[in-house]
């Protein structure tokens, strides 16, 4: 850093009224973006009636302060240009009284030094200089800079209450032409209002992010309950555009600590912080923040160099491909189209790395968020190739590398259930699904989300246990084609050639009411394959179920079998069962080892089958 002074500038200090003077009709006037937004020049300039201020540029990145209201734009002194369609500019666009720039966020500093939007003044909201002569530009880096070596005019508005941040961050106070004081507070955002379905989808997506994950969240009600379920996790990364008081909760908890991560190792990345005054005062010359230009936060290539990277987006509708919508409205977007383009795009690079799209399955008017189509819906995220997952209050379906078939059924199943039998209807009359898909109506509401769970192997292999679904079916047939004859005879006790369509809806439409069937995953989410399935049915009319599973023959001999038997035990105890029953052929020798770990087995031996009988009472667990 240049060595600069601090003396003299006070010298600079002018009255807001003096800056309007020099403004002239038809200039551009950059203001700072977002908490940043120097709220006493902005609100000197669109409370002014003076003669010279007509027609003027207003250019914003972030519009998300409350200087520029409805009412000005109306009057149309002012044209306000924005990259992004905030709590001001979202109505505003589609009324035609704002202009909304098309852009990658991480292209708009080149699209500045280009000079293709031209900047006259740059209105700056900064600290006050150090010793040293440096201010810090405080809650919001991203193209000030930029802006300020454009403009002919430059004006640092000084606000004692925005933190001193770390990162590129300093500008010399010599750059700025005027001065002034700020008379208002930094702008303050108070949390989202709270959600009970949002948090469920938030615990759902906690549950897929590993430890190590590098995280870009954002922020919206989803997002207020997301941090809350990650403080459990060990040695997370932040490389996101917006932190918030959530986000700083979760760094507090110690579950981040960004070692995992090949840029800014060891530090928190943003452009923004929006939150609250403790936000604020937490920010004020703390190292583990990292405030850096949109040129990087939100480039593709940064955000792909850490590994494990999940992009969480919060959506407004998904239809049966894999498109999303954002939200528009009053205080309703999240996230413009660039801006998620960007961490999608990183996710996608990043080793291991996934995008997440969370939303709950119905709307505030209790219709329905999944459609066939989201063509003619506004701000349309039209990639569905880069939707890895999506997440409601009842599930995850996970759509990385299926069909579009596959991906209808998985997001059918975790629309509300009271909506998938439609669902089901309207995806059969377009051809998106089987005609002869079957529907267990009945079930729609049963199935068992919260026994999902992980379990690590002796051999450090990971497995991901979750209850079985009907969009398992091709990788329950692909598992069927791996066993050997003699794998195939000891489940089926008879030798069967083929497993098509027909037969295997039948397996994995599975009666929760009177069946219990658990797959076994490995492979990151969104590309795991199931290795395993263990079930039990119900007798009719008394308190025990038949027991089997199977165990991909790769994969034998590392425990799963037990590990999931003894997991069918617990469940079965939970539903009020008494015990276990179970033919096995005399030569299954493995699986009889593997009854036998989980307690007393009672073996009748009838034509070369073991008739077995399992009480509860007696198993070790």
């Amino acid at each position: 850093m240049p060595h600069t002074t601090s003396e003299g500038w006070e010298k600079k200090i002018v009255t807001p009224d003096q800056i309007l003077e020099k403004i002239k009709p038809g200039m551009s006037i950059f203001l700072g973006t977002g908490p940043a937004e120097p709220r006493t020049l902005v609100k000197a300039l669109t409370g002014s009636e003076a003669y010279n201020l007509q027609d003027l540029e207003l250019l914003q990145l972030v519009s998300v302060g409350d200087a520029i209201s409805h009412e000005e734009l109306r009057l149309q002194r002012y044209r306000l240009k924005t990259f992004f369609s905030g709590w001001i500019a979202s109505d505003a666009i589609t009324s035609g009284k704002v202009d909304l720039i098309p852009s990658r966020f991480d292209q708009i500093p080149k699209l500045l030094e280009s000079r293709r939007i031209p900047i006259d003044v740059a209105f700056v909201q900064i600290t006050p200089p150090n010793e040293a002569g440096y201010s810090s530009l405080g809650v919001a880096v991203d193209v000030a800079r930029h802006a300020m070596e454009q403009a002919s005019i430059v004006v640092g508005e000084i606000n004692t209450k925005i933190p001193r941040t770390f990162g590129d961050t300093f500008v010399p106070i010599a750059d700025f032409d005027f001065l002034i004081y700020s008379k208002d507070l930094p702008i303050y955002f108070d949390p989202w209002p709270r959600s009970e379905n949002f948090d469920k989808v938030a615990k759902n997506i906690a549950a897929i992010i590993e430890d190590g994950s590098c995280i870009a969240s954002s922020i919206g009600t989803l997002f207020e309950h997301l941090g809350e379920h990650l403080v459990h996790k060990r040695d997370l990364g932040i490389h996101t555009p917006f932190l918030s008081d959530n986000i700083m909760n979760l760094i507090r908890s110690g579950a981040v600590t960004n070692r995992k991560k090949n840029t800014y190792r060891g530090q928190s990345v943003t452009s923004y912080a929006f939150g609250s005054p403790e936000l604020l005062d937490w920010l004020d010359r703390n190292p583990l923040i990292e405030f850096q230009g949109i040129d990087k936060v939100f480039n593709p290539l940064q955000i792909g160099r850490n590994p494990k990277f999940v992009a969480v987006v919060q959506a407004r509708k998904v239809d049966m491909s894999g498109r999303v919508t954002l939200h528009v409205g009053n205080k309703g977007v999240i996230a413009g189209l660039a801006q998620a383009t960007a961490v999608v795009s990183g996710a996608q690079i990043s080793e291991g790395g996934y995008t997440v799209f969370g939303l709950t399955s119905r709307n505030a008017k209790g219709k329905s968020n999944f459609l066939t189509s989201v063509e003619n819906y506004p701000n349309l995220l039209n990639i569905p190739e880069m939707v890895n997952v999506v997440a409601t209050e009842y599930g995850v379906a996970y759509l990385y590398g299926r069909t579009v078939r596959e991906r209808a059924q998985a997001l059918i199943e975790i629309a509300h259930p009271d909506d998938r039998e439609e669902l089901i209807e309207k995806a059969k009359k377009e051809n998106i699904i089987y005609a002869d898909q079957i529907f267990l109506k009945n079930n729609a509401h049963l199935y068992p989300i919260d026994i999902a769970t992980q379990h690590t192997l002796r051999n450090g292999l990971r497995l991901r246990l979750r209850a079985i679904k009907p969009s398992d079916e091709d990788e329950m047939r692909h598992l069927f084609y791996r066993f050997s004859d003699e794998a195939v005879y000891y489940r089926y006790f008879t030798s069967i050639k083929t497993m098509p369509h027909t037969k295997m809806q039948e397996y994995v439409n599975v009666d929760y009411t009177q069946v219990m069937s658990i797959v076994a995953l490995i492979n990151d989410p969104g590309q795991g394959h199931i290795i395993a399935e263990a079930r039990f049915v119900k007798e009719p009319d008394k308190p025990w179920a038949d027991v089997a599973f199977v165990v991909d023959e790769e994969f034998s001999g590392l425990g799963i079998a037990t590990f999931l038997y003894k997991m069918l035990i617990r469940l079965a105890k939970d539903r009020g069962l008494q015990g276990f029953t179970a033919d096995v052929l005399s030569s299954n020798t493995g699986m009889m080892k593997v009854f036998e770990k989980g307690g007393v087995v009672k073996a009748k031996l009838e034509y070369g089958v073991y008739k077995l009988n399992m009480p509860f009472e007696d198993t070790n667990l």
